[in-house]
């Protein structure tokens, strides 16, 4: 990892909720608003700013862990902000970043949750993927 690498390192995303957005089962649109899976996946794209610009070149970081807690509707047209904050950063085998999220409609929360990224050396996760 990069120096400045630290707790507190906060990287925020910014989108639109589109049609293409909202929850889907069996081919119907259920709810004319956010979907849980589109937070969680807005939340990997903001922990993973969080990361990118402090890995090295021979390193990547890699999703295991990601939890929403979906508290309230944002309907489409409107804006979400997505706030990750870098709450720990452990050494196992491997490096864990913690990030802590937030989404937000203006000031109203809309979910809050938890993402970790394990930092692996390319060539031993390229191995370990062709395991699979």
């Amino acid at each position: 990892m990069k120096p400045g690498f630290e707790r507190g390192i906060v990287r925020e995303v910014v989108f639109t909720v589109a049609e293409d957005m909202c929850p889907v089962f069996e081919g119907q649109v259920i709810h004319r608003c956010c979907s849980t899976w589109t937070i969680a996946h807005q939340f990997e794209v903001a922990a993973r700013k969080v990361l990118v610009e402090f890995l090295e070149a021979h390193e990547e970081g890699v999703g295991s862990y990601v939890s929403v807690d979906h508290l309230a509707p944002c309907g489409v047209g409107k804006s979400i902000r997505i706030r990750a904050q870098l709450t720990d950063v452990s050494h196992d085998s491997h490096a864990r970043v913690v990030c802590e999220l937030s989404a937000f409609d203006g000031e109203r929360l809309l979910a809050k949750g938890k993402q970790i990224q394990v930092v692996m050396d390319k060539n031993h996760l390229k191995q370990y993927i062709e395991r699979s």
